[in-house]
């Protein structure tokens, strides 16, 4: 899941760039299922690759026992436990292709899963409503982000909790972050909210139905059902008020919205389109800003105006609930399917205004290419790591401008080959 407050998917996120630091692994690339690849096709583990695992984990034994976990729990966790290829072959893939954001809502708030989240919000309406009262969180946000987790629990993944960030911890590219997510999974075993056989999840350690990584199930996972155990597998009781939970001490407001879609006088300063640029509704509404529904904008104290495709797409107002989002997984585009699910499945409107999707997606080397040759112009983007990140967009602006056209920061192939020799 996040990694969360310490993030709940943060494993994700940290191990896959997901739930900022979140559980996660890098969920935003992923609505439901992505991060969850079955362990099929697992590649042969060679001899040379089994002692080296076995070794280690003879080491880690040594280490969680130091840490206070019981011998027999050790016992129970870590016997049998198998090294898996396939784990770190997920671990290493990245997409080729920066996936658009309007691609990433077109699966994520698509009718099936707008459907399904109607019909689950139904049938667990008073588990929804008692956690919603509870928490103070609206039961269509908890709903919409078990459908974009889990597809409301169709994806829970079917790796083994405790191989996954074995493997991790042994050879992964975070080792000592799942070095401490098992040790916290060791823990929850030990106090007996699940059993080793049935901890499972994603590849990167994200469980349950909204995927919550280890350590945020000890920081944040409640007892919804009062049967005396955290269960996030099976219980929905359990996952309703786990994941409202974490949303609360993340610091979610109740009674505000997360935010709206805004439409932006031509003339506005592309340049404050940044998420840590915030000022109150009413500085916005001078600056021009105007909610596109032609009511007034929410009362904010502290908002942002974001244009995930720049100024060919929808602009957005967001508040403090809209980070609370972020915590759970640090993506634009998570939180923003988060909060357009939620709507859709409450009756109200999704996002109206048009995407570029005549614009082709950039794969990771060309966002390379395109940071370098920004570079090498003296339009300064930091290190060139395919990650289209608040330095580049900055350095993009700046070429933008002296270009004459709009400073956006929205990178597109057409800029690219202005770039080009």
């Amino acid at each position: 899941m996040t990694l969360k407050l310490l993030p709940l998917a943060v494993l994700c996120a940290a191990l896959v760039g997901c739930q900022s630091a979140q559980p996660r692994d890098a969920r935003a690339e992923s609505p439901a299922a992505a991060d969850t690849a079955a362990p099929t096709e697992e590649a042969p583990v060679s001899e040379a690759e089994e002692v080296s695992f076995e070794t280690w984990l003879a080491s880690f034994r040594r280490r969680a026992r130091a840490e206070g976990i019981a011998e027999a729990t050790l016992d129970r966790a870590l016997d049998g436990l198998r090294y898996r290829p396939r784990v770190i072959e997920l671990d290493g893939a990245q997409p080729e292709f920066v996936r658009p954001v309007w691609e990433y809502l077109d699966s994520a708030v698509s009718a099936s899963r707008v459907r399904k989240g109607r019909e689950r919000l139904a049938e667990y309406r008073d588990t929804a409503r008692q956690m919603a009262e509870r928490y103070g969180v609206p039961s269509e946000v908890l709903v919409a982000i078990w459908g974009i987790e889990s597809s409301y629990g169709d994806y829970l993944g079917d790796f083994s909790t405790l191989e996954a960030l074995a493997t991790l911890a042994h050879d992964g590219r975070r080792r000592d972050f799942a070095r401490g997510e098992l040790i916290a999974a060791l823990r929850i075993i030990e106090a007996g909210d699940i059993s080793p056989a049935r901890m499972k999840g994603s590849w990167a350690g994200a469980m349950g139905h909204t995927q919550f990584i280890p350590s945020s199930f000890l920081a944040h996972a409640v007892d919804g059902d009062g049967d005396g155990r955290r269960d996030i597998w099976n219980s929905i009781a359990d996952v309703l008020a786990s994941t409202a939970n974490y949303l609360d001490e993340a610091g979610w407001r109740e009674g505000e919205p997360w935010g709206t879609e805004v439409r932006l006088p031509e003339d506005f300063d592309y340049t404050l389109t940044e998420p840590d640029i915030r000022r109150s509704s009413a500085e916005w509404s001078v600056a021009g800003v105007r909610a596109r529904d032609g009511r007034g904008l929410p009362d904010f104290a502290s908002a942002s105006v974001i244009t995930p495709a720049g100024a060919q797409g929808p602009a957005f107002l967001v508040g403090p609930n809209f980070r609370v989002i972020l915590r759970y997984n640090n993506a634009t585009s998570y939180a923003l399917a988060v909060a357009t699910l939620s709507d859709v499945i409450a009756g109200r409107e999704g996002i109206q205004g048009d995407w570029p999707r005549e614009q082709p997606p950039l794969k990771r080397s060309e966002v390379r290419e395109m940071q370098q040759r920004l570079n090498d112009r003296g339009f300064d983007t930091g290190t060139p790591d395919g990650i289209l990140g608040p330095n580049t967009r900055r350095g993009l602006r700046a070429f933008q401008r002296a270009l004459g056209v709009t400073p956006d920061g929205f990178a597109t192939r057409g800029l690219l080959e202005r770039l080009r020799p």
